[in-house]
């Protein structure tokens, strides 16, 4: 088994507790199948039965804490200072560590804000609580440390997310060769599931509308299943919006394309207008991304700029990261709206891989609408696969 990408989060880690001067992070999880962390991936390759207690500390010191079964999974990893088995209950266990190391203060896995930070359940909180009664540790959200654990992407990361991307660019030239008048969204859609199956990997979020086509004028909106009802025309603009999961990695990628009828030399003006100010609007964020900018002023950005251009506010945020799952928590380059919660607060840091995009809708015509996979360096971002700079025009 790879324990490449765990190695490098734990290793991350201890630097993190460091950084925030914070003593301890307990990830304290059982039956994963069920009720999986978030979290757990990042330290962890493996789904756990038992309840399981996996600390790192400031100073570095690791103890995983795992039943009989399943203990020999994290001495294999051959990176926790200890691995202790248990039969009956973890209890025992887990305070002789708490007692001996003697933290202050103990992160743990929830949030109000981050989803990708919420990964402790009521139950197991209680549990935890039960545990320590009595004891003198004060129990705090490890938000600050899943953000930047999350968002920080180490080179191992960085090199899978950069071939998710461009497996996705190759199937968006295969697209591109598919398409003509008369394909419907569902249509369209199961060619791409079947580009997929040739590669042996699956949609970066739910099938039923991984892709999410959209075609022309009339068909609606947002994270909608692709529908036999729409069908595609010439003067129709196409907007598919994407990824795949390769190697436990995404990618999330929106592109354009234009039918063009025959005798038709040029893109119609306000398909053209609409392309140039999503694209400005995108450009206007990339210009702002960069680490140490809060991200609510990134989207400000991009949402002043489509406003401008004399289109309506969009409804979202610019970006989100992206990693392991497509929506992949920590800062969000969002508007400062109350169902984001603190999110779009957050600090932009050097390693985010966030999305870019937005959209807006061209009467008699359809969506035209892009989203790019960028990363965010200490000396400037980089595209994560090729940028779409001009509308993709299929001639009919």
């Amino acid at each position: 088994m790879d324990y490449t990408i765990q190695l490098e989060k734990i290793q991350q880690a201890v630097g993190i507790l460091q950084e925030k001067n914070i003593d301890a992070w307990l990830t304290f999880v059982r039956e994963t199948e069920h009720n999986a962390d978030p979290a757990l991936p990042l330290i962890c390759p493996v789904n756990v039965t038992w309840h399981t207690a996996l600390l790192i500390t400031k100073s570095g010191y690791k103890v995983a804490i795992a039943g009989r079964y399943e203990i020999v999974n994290f001495e294999r990893m051959g990176c926790w200072d200890e691995c202790i088995k248990y039969d009956q209950s973890i209890q025992p266990a887990l305070l002789e560590v708490l007692d001996r190391l003697a933290p202050q203060q103990i992160a743990v896995n929830y949030s109000e804000s981050d989803t990708a930070a919420d990964g402790l359940s009521h139950g197991m909180y209680l549990t935890l609580q039960r545990y320590l009664a009595g004891k003198p540790y004060q129990i705090i959200s490890a938000e600050g440390i899943l953000n930047s654990l999350r968002g920080r992407k180490t080179p191992a990361e960085i090199a899978r997310i950069r071939a998710a991307v461009a497996l996705t660019d190759d199937i968006i030239g295969r697209i591109t060769k598919y398409l003509k008048p008369g394909l419907s969204e569902l249509e369209i859609a199961n060619y791409v599931h079947g580009e997929y199956a040739k590669e042996g990997v699956i949609p970066s979020w739910d099938t039923a509308y991984c892709p999410t086509v959209t075609v022309g004028p009339d068909s609606p909106q947002g994270h909608v299943s692709p529908s036999a009802e729409y069908v595609t025309a010439p003067r129709n603009t196409v907007r598919i919006d994407q990824g795949v999961v390769l190697n436990d990695y995404i990618s999330d990628i929106q592109r354009v394309w234009y039918l063009q009828p025959a005798g038709e030399t040029s893109i119609p003006q306000p398909v053209q207008h609409a392309f140039d100010a999503v694209r400005g609007a995108i450009m206007a964020a990339w210009d702002v991304l960069k680490p140490g900018v809060q991200g609510a002023v990134v989207d400000d950005a991009a949402r002043n700029f489509i406003v401008t251009a004399g289109y309506p506010e969009y409804q979202h945020a610019v970006g989100h990261h992206i990693g392991r799952t497509v929506h992949d928590g920590s800062t969000l380059l969002g508007p400062r709206w109350e169902r984001y919660g603190q999110t779009p607060f957050g600090i932009v840091e050097a390693g985010n891989c966030f999305t870019l995009e937005l959209g807006v809708h061209v009467p008699g015509y359809g969506l035209v609408s892009l989203e790019e996979d960028v990363l965010v360096t200490e000396n400037g971002n980089e595209w994560l696969g090729k940028p779409q700079t001009e509308i993709i025009v299929v001639k009919v």
